[in-house]
């Protein structure tokens, strides 16, 4: 039971830092040295413990492995100008995790555990935060259901954990998508606004076809008439069409994402007309055969603001004028990361010192 947050800490006997190759940084491969661990029984969450990264001990029987009560978030801490580190919008992490975890009947999270598990964890293993430009600490929170036992319904018992790695840019040159108008990623009323596991397990094959033909990721359009953008692979995605910047409403199929946000505040701030409503491929290959679409980028944790050179549509593919340095995905990239990394004002105090 918890009582008081207390933190047990066991420090790895040694740290794996100086194995790390700050110039070949592969995304998701290199892990820091500890993670955060915390299991929930009798219905309440036990005490947090931060111990040495390394295997967890799981039943065949695992009912999350079996019907898929597992879910995650992605956020990520940044080494500041002046050396010390920062995690950006965590409570925002927190609050999403929170909202995957009631729509997969899943206890949620205390605000203490989290926030105070994981800058307590950052701050633990911060020699990892790299400093390079475009890198970061990517941090993974997850939860998964631990019953050893095969019945549908809720488990009883789960564990949550944190865990870290270095980072660099996740896209490094512009990227071709198409849209997708056979498979669907979500559905009104299903958890497509949820980041549990199933969302991106039942989007592999579609992907791995899509890569197959030479596009790196796919613009998911809605499971009714496959013609409404939703998302760009694991990213929400935005457009610049007649100098409005224009991304899909939220639904229960679309991701919250928490840069998205961010974009979206930074263009109100600066005066850039924002539309958040239904747009349609139709739209989008008009705009582009039109000359009316300047700009396409996916935006996300992983990549941040990832441009579009190519959209893939029925069998044709239309290609993007290239990104000046004067546009507004250019703009917000470099504001977001000048704000992230502490050379720019915070003014919505985005960021948290571990």
């Amino acid at each position: 039971m918890l009582d008081t947050l207390t933190i047990d800490v066991q420090p790895a006997a040694s740290s794996r830092l100086a194995e790390l190759d700050l110039a070949n940084l592969e995304f998701g491969k290199s892990f820091a040295d500890h993670m955060l661990a915390v299991e929930y029984r009798n219905g309440e969450w036990q005490q947090p413990r931060i111990m040495p990264y390394g295997p967890l001990t799981i039943s065949p029987a695992n009912s999350a492995l079996h019907y898929g009560q597992a879910i995650f978030e992605g956020a990520k801490a940044y080494r500041q100008a002046d050396g010390s580190v920062s995690l950006f919008r965590p409570l925002d992490n927190w609050r999403r995790l929170n909202a995957s975890a009631e729509r997969m009947a899943m206890p949620t999270i205390p605000e203490e555990i989290f926030l105070q598990g994981l800058r307590e964890l950052v701050k633990l293993d911060a020699g990892w935060v790299p400093n390079a430009a475009g890198s970061s600490l990517y941090i993974r929170p997850y939860m998964f259901a631990t019953d050893g036992f095969l019945g549908v319904r809720p488990s009883e018992t789960y564990h949550f954990g944190i865990i870290t790695c270095p980072v660099a840019a996740f896209f490094n040159k512009p990227v071709r998508v198409r849209f997708e108008q056979k498979y669907v990623r979500a559905a009104p009323g299903g958890a497509g606004y949820a980041k549990n596991a199933g969302n991106y397990g039942a989007a592999m094959l579609p992907s791995k076809l899509a890569q197959d033909e030479g596009y790196h990721q796919l613009l998911w359009t809605d499971a009714s008439e496959h013609q409404y953008v939703e998302e760009s692979g694991a990213m929400n995605v935005m457009f610049v069409i007649d100098g409005t910047l224009i991304t899909p409403e939220l639904s229960t199929s679309i991701l919250d994402g928490i840069t998205r946000r961010s974009v979206l505040q930074l263009a109100h701030d600066w005066g850039v007309p924002v539309e958040e409503r239904r747009v349609s491929s139709r739209e989008v290959i008009a705009a582009i055969q039109e000359g009316r679409l300047a700009e396409a980028f996916g935006v996300g944790t992983a990549a941040t603001i990832a441009a579009i050179a190519t959209i893939g549509h029925e069998g044709h593919d239309y290609d993007l004028p290239a990104l000046a340095d004067t546009s507004f995905a250019r703009r917000v990239g470099t504001t977001l990361d000048a704000i992230r990394t502490g050379q720019a004002a915070d003014p919505h105090s985005w960021m948290v010192a571990v």
